[in-house]
């Protein structure tokens, strides 16, 4: 479902986790972490055609994962670590609002348990002479 008033941080954080989604694109990203590679050594790592790794490099590139650069005849790929970096940040602000969300549902559950462990009030016995 697409809401309206999505800004662009919003949307940012959309890219990431849509060029992350796939294993191929992560698998990409792991090898460029190690070192600059160009679009065609990872072409041939890949059963795909040089065409379908370029997309997929410019899914990454769109993301803020990659960068490439042209030196020469050759696009060499790099890992950006400050999107990566984002996208931690975004899990822990995920993290961090499911953690709180527990605990208040779990305070609310104490709060309930400690309603119905207390004895009746003086008040609220039936029969007794007061």
């Amino acid at each position: 479902m697409v809401v309206d008033g999505i800004d662009e941080a919003d949307r940012a954080v959309d890219r990431l986790f849509h060029a992350l989604a796939d294993a191929t694109r992560r698998d990409m990203l792991r090898r460029c972490v190690r070192g600059e590679l160009s679009v065609s050594r990872l072409a041939a790592a890949y059963p795909m055609s040089f065409a379908a790794v370029q997309k997929h490099v410019t899914v990454l590139e769109r993301a803020g994962l990659v960068t490439k650069e042209r030196r020469g005849r050759e696009q060499l790929v790099r890992t950006d670590f400050e999107a990566v970096a984002r996208a931690r940040q975004a899990l822990d602000a995920l993290e961090s609002a499911w953690r709180d969300r527990v605990d208040r549902m779990s305070g609310l559950l104490s709060e309930e348990d400690g309603r119905d462990a207390r004895p009746p009030a003086p008040s609220d016995r039936k029969g007794t002479d007061g």
